[in-house]
């Protein structure tokens, strides 16, 4: 459950951010920042930290190398379900909310990884050990 909590908040991250919808960070400050610039700047430093927490945790966790893997196994994945013809990639709107899935699946392993190794190995990470 704890996995799917981090999935979520990274997807929501991101989706806040971006997606193919009007209703995001980017196009709401490229419409209307300018009339509202100490919101956009709020917001802004919102999403910022939010992308701080996720990827210096990620990056502490499995590195830049594991970010590459988990995103090589998420599109390999995409690959051969468009292969078997269960994916279909012909949607630009469609397309974009997969990136988004794939991109927060390695932000919410990232930040699980810690946890699911200690819990498998029982060894915790010297960032973890309480004095």
């Amino acid at each position: 459950m704890g996995f799917i909590i981090r999935w979520a908040c990274a997807f929501v991250l991101l989706a806040a951010t971006f997606n193919p919808t009007p209703y995001n960070y980017v196009t709401w400050a490229q419409r209307y920042g300018h009339m509202n610039l100490s919101i956009a700047v709020l917001l802004g430093l919102l999403l910022f930290i939010g992308y701080v927490i996720y990827l210096r945790a990620t990056l502490r966790s499995i590195g830049g190398l594991g970010m590459l893997l988990v995103l090589a196994l998420v599109g390999s994945s995409l690959w051969v379900l468009y292969d078997l013809g269960i994916l279909r990639l012909d949607n630009r709107s469609f397309n974009l909310w997969l990136g988004l899935v794939a991109l927060s699946f390695v932000l919410g392993i990232g930040l699980s990884w810690s946890i699911f190794r200690r819990a498998v190995s029982g060894q915790a990470d010297v960032d973890d050990v309480e004095t």
